[in-house]
């Protein structure tokens, strides 16, 4: 677990949701596909409806992030948003979902824009369904 998510989830949430300058930030926990073992990553997130939606962006790396295999293998998982516990199911954004949403994330945090510009793989969003 990270730095940001150990203090995020130890305050119940009061630090580290909001930062200057970023969109909300939420705590993803997620268990290894291949592993088992259950991992925990703070991750921007934009609001879509009453569900959420992550951007496994990497920073533009040519390869999606762990959590995003983590969660293709293990969908059914949970999530903490300020001080909100929520149980979600992970789903890849169709087309016309990723459009959207991928609009909206790009204006909540201009960075998305410059990640996908380095790399040649689309980038995937996630939408975390309540459940």
């Amino acid at each position: 677990m990270s730095g940001h998510a150990a203090i995020y989830k130890a305050s119940g949430g009061l630090v580290g949701h909001r930062l200057p300058f970023l969109p909300g930030i939420l705590v993803l926990d997620h268990v290894g596909a291949k592993s088992g073992i259950k991992r925990s990553s703070a991750l921007l997130y934009v609001e879509d409806g009453d569900d959420v939606a992550i951007i496994a962006s990497k920073g533009g790396y040519p390869k999606n992030p762990a959590w995003f295999h983590n969660l293709r293998a293990n969908p059914d998982t949970t999530v903490q948003i300020g001080r909100e516990r929520r149980k979600v199911h992970a789903r890849v954004a169709n087309p016309e979902e990723r459009a959207r949403i991928w609009s909206k994330a790009v204006k909540a945090y201009r960075g998305y824009a410059d990640y996908q510009a380095r790399t040649p793989r689309e980038i995937p969003v996630v939408i975390l369904e309540r459940r």
